[in-house]
C-alpha cells in the first residue's frame, strides 16, 4: 500500500518524530510513503518526495519538520487536492496538524481516506489528552521564568512573560506553576488589572520586592477585547500582539515599581523536542499509519489515559480545548 503525509499548520517540536514513526511502521508492514512539502501546498502543487527510511535516519531529535510546513488552504482547492492524490496512487493519506489542517482533512474526509495526527504547541485540539509540542512548550517557558526571577530579584522588578496561546491557556498556566509565578492571566478566565495591581502591592507589602506574571498572549482585560497588531495571519485570523506591553505600562504606573516585558513568542516552538513529545509523537505516528494500514479513516490518533486510540476526525474540528475552570482555581493555591 501507499501513503501520503503532510505537517501543516505552524511548526511544532515533535513533527520529525511522527514522519520517522509513519515510515518505518509502514517499512515494517511492506508499505511505502510519500512525503508532501509545505503542508496542503504540496498536495495541490504535487510537490512531493519518496520517504524511504533512510530518508528519516537521525531525525528524531530534529526540530521543525523535514517536509516544511504552511497554512494554505486545502478547501479551496479540493477539486485539484482530490486529483493529486490520486495522481499519486494514494491508498491514503496521514496529515499531521493542528485545527487548521485537522479541520480541512475532516471536510476531506467525506471525498479522501484520511487519517489525522493532532499537533499543537497551544494544548487545545479536543479528542485528546494531550498534543505533542506542548510538554516541550512549557519546559521552554518554565526555565526562561525561572532565569527571569533572579534578575527580578536584583533589580527589585515586576517582570511579565507573554507565551503564547491565543485561545486556550494551558501553556501559561503549567509554564506559570512550574516556574512558580505570582499572577497567571489565560483568555478562559478575562482580568482586572487592578485586581493584578493589588496583587503585586500586597506581595511587596510581605517584603517580596519582586513579581513574575505569566500571560498568554490571547488573554483579555476584563470588558476589554483580545490585542492585536492590526493584520491577520495566513489563516485569516487576527494577529495576536500587545498584551503583554500593555500589561507592562498598566503595572509600572500602577504599582511605580520598574516592570518589564519579555515575550517568548517563537522560542516556544523551536528546537528539539522533550523526551516526553518525542515518543507521544513517535506513538501517535505508529498508530496513524496502522489505521490507514486497516483503513480506519475518517480518524485521529490521540492520547487516551495511557493509550493512543483512534477517534474521530470530526473531533478536531470542533471548539477548542479550554482549560476547564476546576484547574484554574486549584492553580489560586499556589500564586502569589
Amino acid at each position: 500500500m501507499r501513503f501520503g503525509i503532510l505537517t501543516g499548520g505552524g511548526d511544532c517540536p515533535g513533527l520529525n518524530a511522527v514522519i520517522r514513526a509513519v515510515v518505518r511502521s509502514a517499512v515494517l508492514h511492506g508499505d511505502e510513503v510519500v512525503g508532501f512539502r509545505d503542508g496542503w501546498g504540496g498536495l495541490i502543487d504535487g510537490n512531493c518526495e519518496e520517504l524511504p527510511i533512510e530518508r528519516v535516519a537521525g531525525i528524531l531529535p530534529r526540530g521543525g519538520t523535514i517536509l516544511g510546513t504552511s497554512r494554505r488552504a486545502a478547501l479551496e482547492q479540493r477539486e485539484l487536492v482530490v486529483q493529486r492524490f490520486h495522481e499519486q496512487r494514494l491508498d491514503g493519506l496521514i496529515a499531521v496538524g493542528g485545527n487548521g489542517t485537522l479541520c480541512a482533512a475532516s471536510e476531506l474526509s467525506a471525498e479522501l481516506p484520511i487519517v489525522g495526527v493532532p499537533k499543537t504547541i497551544d494544548n487545545d485540539i479536543r479528542g485528546t489528552d494531550r498534543t505533542f509540542g506542548f510538554d516541550t512548550a512549557v519546559h521552554i517557558a518554565a526555565g526562561a521564568i525561572d532565569r527571569l526571577h533572579t534578575t527580578a530579584e536584583s533589580h527589585y522588578r515586576n517582570l511579565i512573560v507573554e507565551v503564547m496561546g491565543r485561545n486556550a491557556g494551558w501553556i501559561a498556566l503549567h509554564a506559570g506553576l512550574a516556574g512558580g509565578a505570582d499572577v497567571i492571566l489565560v483568555p478562559e478566565r478575562p482580568f482586572d488589572v487592578g485586581e493584578v495591581a493589588e496583587r503585586v502591592l500586597a506581595r511587596r507589602a510581605r517584603g517580596r520586592g519582586f513579581s513574575i506574571i505569566v500571560v498568554a498572549e490571547g488573554a483579555v482585560v476584563r470588558g476589554g477585547t483580545t490585542l492585536t497588531k492590526g493584520r491577520l495571519d495566513p489563516m485569516g485570523r487576527p494577529l495576536l500582539g500587545g498584551i503583554g506591553h500593555w500589561l507592562e505600562q498598566e503595572l509600572e504606573e500602577r504599582t511605580k515599581a520598574e516592570t518589564r516585558v519579555v515575550v517568548l513568542g517563537h522560542m516556544q516552538r523551536g528546537g528539539t523536542a522533550t523526551a516526553y513529545d518525542r515518543v507521544l509523537a513517535s506513538r501517535m505516528g505508529q498508530r496513524a499509519h496502522l489505521a490507514a494500514h486497516e483503513g480506519r479513516f475518517g480518524t485521529m490518533a490521540a492520547l487516551r489515559g495511557p493509550s493512543i486510540e483512534l477517534v474521530p476526525l470530526a473531533l478536531a474540528a470542533g471548539p477548542p480545548n479550554l482549560v476547564p475552570d476546576m484547574e484554574l482555581d486549584l492553580a489560586e493555591a499556589f500564586l502569589g
